[in-house]
């Protein structure tokens, strides 16, 4: 410090001698320091952490390509600053999917790095409530393609106790998501199934953070909509099967069944076991289970005939639905990676980094609180997604749904259910 003030002193002295300014101030700390200032520019870095190895990875390797891609078409810039990518997995080969370790590591590092300004991310919601107290204890903005657990924003129905305060241990709000929360999906999947003509309903979810919390959600939805809700169990995700519990169903007459959780946690084996328990009965799946990894039996997931009883819903449209900026995505994906049909999240992959940019350019200043300010200043966007803003919980205004069945191994677009939280 005392060598700080001997340079501001030289640089007063040289100012009065010269009349310009000599220097700048080398003792920039303010919400994450590092960054120019916003005439002169600077670069800055955006890190994006997933889980890219196991049953996600088709989801998230498409991911980042749309990171990617929205970062080329703008010359890697917002406004003067010049911006870095870097990919994080939060996912090892031994776990198949995220890890408390991974996401921590990841959070530290980037929240240790002076020139991140934004961090995409998690995938998962379990990951988010990991790295967010992380994050937001060192002010960095953080913005989540995917997540859905209600209690990472507010305690609406479906939070836990202490949901969101535990992970804002600084008080500060960094956290921002581009996917509906799931008091909206729990009441997409009770909208779908009642219309499919359930009428007793057997549950089990995988205990994480967002099957827990989607399942609350799912049950108050089912209760507005008079559907009932024989059980809702969570189950050991590292059982060798689900025969017991599926038996439990039959023996009450269950007519469907739905399973609140991730693929990764055993979701194949539950669905096969429920499936042979009840050969007659509908089979529904969030988006936790939306991706190959489940739907392709080459890749590991249910057989076909399963897979002919399943719907799922998740966040992602029709390409055709989408507004003409959706529209132009798409194509625009198919000209860069010769993929004519990328995974349904490549689209919010790009979007979360096309906010980005954007908050980074409003900001003004480049730093992180500036850029969680315009975050969450974010009005009525017109984006690939459609027009949205983003709420004082850090939540987006879109609702709209879409339910999938499965066709050749792929999740196959059927309608799009709009669903009031």
């Amino acid at each position: 410090m005392q060598f700080h003030r001997l340079i501001t002193l030289s640089c007063l002295l040289a100012t009065a001698a010269f009349g310009v300014a000599a220097c700048g101030d080398d003792d920039d700390e303010g919400g994450g320091g590092g960054a120019a200032s916003p005439d002169a520019g600077g670069t800055v870095t955006v890190v994006s952490s997933l889980p890219l190895q196991g049953a996600q990875r088709p989801q998230t390797t498409d991911m980042v390509k749309g990171i990617r891609l929205a970062l080329e078409q703008v010359n890697n810039k917002a406004g003067n600053f010049t911006v870095k990518y870097e990919s994080k997995d939060d996912s090892t080969a031994q776990a198949g999917t995220w890890t408390p370790e991974a996401v921590s590591q990841n959070a530290r590092a980037a929240a240790q790095d002076e020139s991140t300004r934004v961090y995409i991310g998690e995938f998962n919601s379990g990951g988010s409530a990991v790295s967010i107290p992380i994050l937001s204890d060192a002010k960095l903005p953080q913005i989540s393609p995917a997540n859905t657990a209600v209690g990472l924003t507010s305690d609406e129905p479906g939070a836990e106790k202490g949901e969101p305060t535990k992970y804002y241990p600084s008080g500060f709000r960094n956290y921002v998501r581009i996917v509906p929360k799931d008091t909206i999906q729990g009441a997409a999947l009770a909208t779908v199934m009642k219309k499919d003509g359930c009428t007793k309903v057997a549950m089990a979810n995988d205990k994480e953070v967002y099957g827990a919390g989607l399942s609350r959600n799912i049950e108050n939805s089912a209760k507005e909509q008079q559907l009932d809700i024989i059980f809702n169990e969570g189950i050991d995700t590292k059982a060798p099967n689900y025969r017991s519990l599926a038996s439990r169903a039959k023996g009450q007459s269950a007519d469907c069944f739905l399973f609140s959780g991730i693929t990764s946690n055993n979701g194949v084996q539950i669905f096969k076991d429920f499936a042979a328990a009840l050969p007659e009965a509908k089979l529904y799946g969030p988006d936790g289970v939306a991706e190959t990894g489940f739907t392709d039996p080459k890749e590991g997931g249910i057989p076909a005939k399963v897979a002919e009883r399943v719907k799922v819903t998740v966040a992602t449209l029709d390409p055709a639905s989408y507004p003409e900026e959706g529209k132009k995505f798409f194509s625009d994906y198919e000209a860069k990676y010769g993929e004519a049909n990328p995974n349904p999240y490549s689209i919010y992959g790009y979007e979360a980094m096309r906010l980005a940019l954007d908050a980074i350019e409003r900001s003004g200043t480049g730093e992180r609180e500036d850029v969680v300010k315009a975050l969450f200043d974010t009005k009525n966007r017109q984006s690939v997604l459609g027009n949205y803003s983003i709420d004082e919980n850090g939540d987006t205004t879109l609702t709209d749904y879409g339910v999938y069945d499965i066709k050749d191994g792929e999740p196959s677009f059927l309608e799009t259910v709009k669903a009031g939280a």
